[in-house]
């Protein structure tokens, strides 16, 4: 069986679902990319004029011509049912809410075709998790990718048992064919590889700084300065957004990362410092 994709559709248009809709149709495929309402799809339509002069500037061959019209190939919609309906493959970016993802799930394998795949970038989610949702659990897996896809091209490609292997291969092909390095999962984990090493240092960071111990920017230079790392784990949050670690501690289970997310969230979070994309988050972005 050969699987072939050529029509993707990216669910979700924040920081990482707006660049995985840019980065693959850059690379040439036809991409339509869906929010819940307008207000996000107009900031969106923002957020790929200005991926279109960051890849100018830092990817080779990028030139203004191309990347304006990358920007603006890109089809954008509020309605589920266009996005899905001759989608290929659909890419998954939502909140990281297992609710939400079951929820549209459940939408999705009613309204896109038979073949079409699904695949989740959620960051620390199981698909087993939302595979029972899908409505065909041989075509859907998960694709993570990491943020500044054009700079960090990891493309964790993990299944479940139910995964057809040939719709696995597929994923990891298209992966290559977007300019990005897969990284080949024999089973799933939470977090994959990425997330596994990521987010224990990232809570790390927050627990130094939500209990006191040291402002933001003394660990980031600590770990700068003892270990040659380029940035330290609150630029690496900002760069993440704050949002997407806030509901990965609010809906862990775990007491204390519950405690970790109301101190985002009082501290940052309800004062709009969301990050590089607000234009504050621990540092100030002018």
């Amino acid at each position: 069986m050969t699987i072939e994709f050529r029509k993707v559709t990216v669910l979700g248009t924040g920081v990482l679902g707006s660049q995985i809709a840019y980065q693959t149709a850059f690379r040439g495929f036809d991409v339509t990319s869906y929010d819940i309402d307008d207000a996000a799809v107009t900031a969106a339509r923002k957020r790929f004029e200005g991926l279109a002069k960051t890849y100018q500037q830092e990817v080779a061959g990028a030139d203004a011509d191309k990347t304006t019209a990358t920007a603006a190939g890109i089809t954008l919609t509020t309605d589920l049912a266009v996005a899905a309906g001759e989608a290929d493959l659909i890419i998954e970016a939502v909140p990281e809410v297992l609710s939400i993802k079951r929820d549209l799930y459940t939408r999705l394998g009613e309204l896109a075709p038979e073949r079409t795949v699904f695949a989740t970038n959620s960051s620390t989610l199981l698909p087993s998790d939302m595979v029972d949702y899908t409505g065909r659990p041989d075509r859907f897996l998960a694709l993570h990718f990491a943020n500044h896809v054009w700079q960090f091209n990891t493309a964790e490609v993990m299944g479940t048992p139910k995964t057809d292997p040939a719709v696995f291969a597929a994923v990891v092909a298209f992966a290559e064919q977007i300019g990005m390095v897969p990284i080949e999962l024999h089973k799933e984990k939470a977090g994959y590889v990425l997330n596994s090493l990521l987010v224990p240092f990232l809570n790390s960071g927050i627990a130094l700084a939500a209990g006191g111990y040291a402002e933001p920017e003394a660990v980031d230079k600590t770990w700068r300065i003892a270990t040659g790392a380029p940035m330290g784990p609150f630029q690496i949050l900002d760069i993440v957004g704050l949002t997407t670690p806030y509901n990965i501690l609010n809906n862990s289970g775990n007491e204390q990362n519950q405690q970790l997310a109301d101190w985002l969230k009082a501290n940052y979070i309800d004062k709009g410092k969301l990050g590089i994309a607000s234009g504050e988050g621990f540092y100030h972005y002018g």
